[in-house]
């Protein structure tokens, strides 16, 4: 149930974020990731540790996506605090992003190649997919999906291995030697 859970909600949240800045409403994705963050610490075993798996996660993904606009290959229509940082909606997504990796992700696990290769392939699609929906815009089309697909490629694999490390959804802390 709670796989089924976190797969929707992950949806909805990833919709509701896109939709929203697309929208001029880049405060509604947020919101609802906020709330589906609040729920996966709820049911977490030991949240205070999720916590730091999601902060983590958000901090990794708001440098990545702040380098894509610093070096102007990607613009958001709304959601920009500052000119070249990546808009707070963004770094939301990150963080519904690390409520998947031990629950909907977690099948990843010992497999970096397997995840090096999803990361390059599904990345990408899901910000094409956002820019579909008018929530990104690629000025550097070719440029931007490299970057996105190397960028996917070398970070799903890390956290995956940082989410195994972090693993509050686990009944019982894993040893560092069971988490390799």
């Amino acid at each position: 149930m709670i796989l089924a859970l976190n797969i929707v909600l992950s949806q909805f949240g990833w919709f509701a974020s896109v939709v929203g800045a697309a929208n001029n409403l880049p405060w509604a994705g947020p919101a609802i990731v906020a709330l589906v963050v609040a729920w996966h610490l709820h049911v977490a075993h030991r949240p205070a540790t999720e916590l730091q798996l999601i902060i983590v996660c958000s901090a990794l993904g708001a440098i990545f996506d702040s380098l894509l606009v610093t070096l102007g290959w990607l613009r958001y229509p709304s959601g920009m605090l500052v000119p070249w940082l990546a808009p707070y909606w963004i770094v939301a997504m990150w963080a519904l992003f690390a409520t998947t990796l031990n629950i909907s992700f977690r099948w990843l696990r010992g497999r970096p190649l397997l995840a090096a290769i999803i990361g390059a392939v599904a990345g990408p699609l899901s910000y094409l997919a956002g820019a579909k929906l008018g929530g990104v815009r690629f000025v550097d089309p070719a440029a931007a999906q490299g970057a996105l697909a190397v960028g996917w490629a070398l970070m799903l694999p890390v956290l995956v291995a940082l989410a195994c490390r972090l693993d509050g959804m686990a009944r019982r802390p894993r040893r560092l030697a069971e988490a390799v």
